[in-house]
């Protein structure tokens, strides 16, 4: 398995690992971080993944995709934390005023799952935000210890793969999800900077 990450340019591989089996399904498309909750609420069916067709061929792609041998098999979605919502939420603090990106979206296609593949779309987003000039990246991934975690709320990461990666425990929140407390992690990107 060769495992290339690009960011996430093309609308048609996006779909691929994020999009609906019907094209009038409502599913999140990874934008109910991203864009406000009354836009959130509005946008439904096709108009969703038309809104993150509209992201993919912005300068900047709203993440990074993961392939295998040129198949996209996964996602992560990572932009400034001032363009998501996690600018105002307050289950997860805001530590300073620096201009942190967030990597808030994990997604491995059913099928390419236990491969590496989560661990790659990290790295993969840390080297895309550091590419745009991001000073840190943060993630709000699950401690959930040595619990099993239900798959379809894994998005967010667990704490043990960010820590593999280098991320650092830089704060508690109130935030839980799937029944296990979220923490807040960081990395510091700028040259001989600690994620403290």
């Amino acid at each position: 398995m060769t495992i290339e990450v690009r960011p996430a340019s093309v609308f048609e591989d996006v779909r691929t690992v994020l999009g609906p089996k019907s094209p009038d399904a409502n599913v999140c498309w990874c934008l109910s971080y991203r864009i406000p909750s009354k836009l959130n609420n509005e946008l439904r069916g096709p108009a969703r993944g038309e809104y993150v067709a509209e992201l993919c061929r912005a300068t900047t792609p709203p993440g990074v995709l993961a392939y295998d041998a040129g198949e996209p098999v996964g996602w992560a979605a990572v932009a400034p934390r001032s363009a998501t919502s996690f600018a105002r939420n307050r289950k997860i603090p805001h530590l300073d005023d620096l201009p942190v990106w967030s990597l808030w979206c994990i997604r491995v296609r059913p099928g390419h799952r236990k491969q590496g593949l989560s661990h790659a779309l990290i790295a993969g987003a840390v080297d895309f935000a550091r590419a745009q000039g991001a000073p840190m990246i943060e993630a709000y991934p699950l401690d959930n210890g040595d619990a099993r975690v239900d798959l379809t709320m894994a998005y967010a990461g667990l704490r043990k793969n960010f820590e593999r990666a280098g991320f650092v425990h830089a704060a508690d929140t109130t935030s839980v999800l799937a029944g296990h407390p979220r923490v807040l992690m960081r990395l510091d990107l700028r040259e001989g900077g600690s994620a403290g």
